[in-house]
């Protein structure tokens, strides 16, 4: 056998090996997004936390084609409704093999961002399905939906440092273990999460409030606007506060100076702002329920004015659809650890059982 007809049978095979494979790009209606999702012109771009891809397919595996702003971020590969991965992407444009070998048959694949926007964008490009596989119908909009507006105590900030350091690097970020995430799926709800680890209501820990945040498509971007009528919840869930009540008293604080200048806000202006930003989700969301809750931080603890000043607010805004709940304290040091934001889970869960009846 000569050489060019060696060369010409291992073209063949190749071509054959890519033709058996089926290429599913972004933008294909058999892809169930769920978050606030860039559509760009070559690719999805995911920033917030618990933005996800989902699909269903028959078959034996599939992969991914990611690029990473900073390779910063971290995604849970869940199979069948099981996380079996934690997918860590590159700076470069490549392929990841998220699945491979499965039984044959009907599966789901969810490609889930553990991290927030705080670690910068990743791009999806598209899946490729392994051979013999084929794309089904997209999964369901689930029947309930929620949104969350909140801090890093949403994000699900260091619940995986078990060192006691409480680190809020990627590595130690799963908000999927967040009380957030955890009180969606017991619902079998879609969730957008709307939060960022330091934000506050009048003051954060950097230079943007969740009232400059919250109707952001790219949260780095203040040009770039939400669609709201893209995702109509019928809860919104905020828990926000907690870094408030940490910097209003931290005088020297570079962004409290920028916010205040050298006098501390007084109540009436902390509740007053509270109350302005649950009136404008309110006019994004006329027909939601809205709860409002505080917890499990030191923002809960005995004696704290905050939960005073949250029910004040909502009481001002004589709406019989909003709520408030307070989580008890978790008297610990740091953020809430995966059993802490388990029990903050089964809280929140015991307290709207009452309130949603799903």
């Amino acid at each position: 056998m000569n050489s060019r007809f060696l060369i010409f049978f291992s073209a063949i095979l190749i071509s054959l090996s890519s033709a058996a494979q089926t290429a599913i790009k972004f933008n294909d209606p058999h892809i169930h997004y769920m978050g606030r999702i860039a559509m760009r012109d070559s690719a999805a771009e995911l920033s917030w936390s618990a933005n996800s891809i989902k699909i269903n397919f028959s078959g034996t595996g599939v992969s991914a084609t990611l690029r990473d702003e900073r390779s910063d971020n971290n995604y849970n590969v869940i199979i069948d409704g099981k996380v079996v991965s934690k997918l860590h992407p590159e700076k470069d444009k490549k392929d990841y093999v998220l699945a491979s070998g499965l039984p044959v048959g009907k599966h789901t694949l969810e490609l889930f961002k553990r991290t927030e926007w705080a670690m910068g964008k990743t791009w999806f490009y598209g899946l490729t399905l392994a051979k013999g596989s084929k794309i089904l119908a997209a999964p369901a909009t689930k029947k309930h939906k929620i949104e969350y507006f909140g801090d890093s105590i949403s994000c699900g900030y260091a619940d995986e440092d078990t060192t006691g350091q409480d680190r809020g690097s990627s590595p130690y970020e799963n908000g999927y273990i967040s009380y957030s995430a955890i009180t969606a799926r017991h619902y079998n709800a879609e969730f957008y999460n709307t939060s960022k680890s330091g934000i506050g209501i009048t003051v954060s820990w950097f230079p943007l409030v969740m009232s400059e945040m919250y109707d952001r498509l790219d949260a780095t971007n203040p040009d770039s606007k939400w669609d709201f009528s893209k995702y109509t919840p019928d809860l919104v869930i905020i828990n926000l506060f907690q870094n408030d009540s940490w910097i209003v008293k931290l005088t020297d604080n570079e962004q409290f100076k920028a916010k205040f200048g050298t006098t501390a806000p007084t109540n009436e202006f902390i509740i007053n702002a509270y109350r302005s930003f649950v009136k404008s989700v309110r006019s994004k969301y006329p027909k939601a329920k809205i709860v409002c809750i505080l917890g499990s931080m030191d923002a809960t603890k005995a004696g704290s004015p905050w939960p005073g000043y949250i029910d004040k607010a909502v009481a001002g805004l004589n709406d019989k659809n909003i709520y408030t709940h307070f989580i008890p304290y978790k008297n610990t040091n740091g953020h809430p650890s995966v059993k802490e934001q388990q029990a903050m889970a089964d809280d929140l869960i015991g307290y709207l059982d009452g309130v949603v009846k799903w």
